[in-house]
């Protein structure tokens, strides 16, 4: 009986030893799809930045007080290879290794298929799943509509929406507002049309994407998606000159951007595994440069706008006038 609660300690420090150990085995394997979720994601968030924030304005100009203009717009995202792929490897790991290889060229979210596969062990069981395979894009479309309305004072707001829709299994959606206030009317006496004209234009953008992929067990968890939701604060410069029917339009701007990632799928450690996937989540600021033309036919005006901002974007917009 004396030996009876040194057998009891003994057995508790045992059971919280044990318990320590199989806790940092579970945090160890969350960063490790932390970093996995990153590289995958991270340059699609970029891509949806630049594609968030491009034609909202095509020219300084500004519509007339209470005028409507609807357009519809479309997106071309061009990818580099560099941001197709990325090189991992086992030493970037706490509890995961490559199979086979101590490094691999892993695709991210505009990559293609790959062959690539992990494993791991957590609790004495082994585990094994396969590398996620990216949407194999170099060019990335993207429509949206878009309402104008002109306010008093040469301003214009701006509101677009997309609903979320499916493309290759990737569910997106976007939404944002955009004010622009014309400032040449400040500098000439009597502005005319085909006078050179600035504004300034402020605008906020939301995007979200939902990454589908094959599902992976990992024992503490069962994960079948990515989410992306980027938040994007955007201030520019804008100057413009009308040639009769044919305008010239460029810019320079700044760009914040807010990405929070989040796995979907099941599993008792999912919370946490989110809960750290959350706090990757960082702003990030860029520069962007912009340069476009307009082309317009009675109250019609179709534009072409060429951002520039790391990745490099394409925006066509057909506009009409409705008053």
């Amino acid at each position: 009986m004396r030996n009876l609660p040194k057998s009891i300690l003994f057995l508790s420090l045992l059971l919280v030893t044990q318990f320590s150990k199989a806790q940092e085995d579970v945090n160890l394997l969350i960063n490790d799809m932390l970093l996995i979720a990153e590289n995958f994601a991270e340059p699609g968030a970029e891509g949806a930045t630049l594609q968030s924030s491009a034609g909202w304005f095509s020219s300084a100009s500004t519509l007339e007080k209470w005028q409507v203009e609807v357009s519809v717009h479309g997106n071309a995202l061009f990818v580099p290879s560099s941001q197709q792929d990325k090189i991992i490897n086992n030493n970037q790991f706490n509890n995961l290794t490559i199979v086979g290889a101590n490094n691999a060229l892993l695709p991210t979210v505009y990559g293609g298929d790959t062959d690539a596969a992990y494993e791991g062990s957590i609790f004495g069981q082994d585990f094994e799943f396969d590398a996620i395979d990216g949407l194999d894009k170099s060019v990335v479309l993207h429509a949206f509509p878009q309402v104008t309305v002109g306010l008093p004072y040469m301003t214009e707001i701006a509101v677009r929406y997309l609903p979320e829709i499916f493309i290759n299994d990737v569910g997106i959606s976007t939404y944002g507002v955009g004010l622009k206030h014309n400032f040449s009317q400040y500098i000439y006496k009597r502005l005319r049309e085909d006078d050179f004209q600035f504004a300034l234009v402020a605008n906020y953008s939301n995007f979200k994407a939902d990454y589908k992929f094959t599902p992976i067990d990992i024992q503490i968890a069962n994960l079948d998606r990515i989410d992306v939701d980027a938040n994007m604060y955007n201030v520019q410069l804008i100057g413009s000159k009308l040639y009769d029917t044919f305008e010239v339009m460029g810019g320079f701007g700044y760009t914040n951007s807010k990405f929070d990632y989040a796995f979907g799928g099941t599993g008792g450690s999912l919370p946490t595994l989110n809960n750290q996937l959350g706090a990757l989540g960082n702003s990030e600021g860029k520069f962007k440069g912009n340069i476009g033309f307009n082309y317009y036919v009675d109250k019609f005006k179709f534009s072409t706008v060429f951002s520039a901002s790391g990745l490099f974007n394409a925006n066509v917009g057909l506009h009409y006038r409705l008053n």
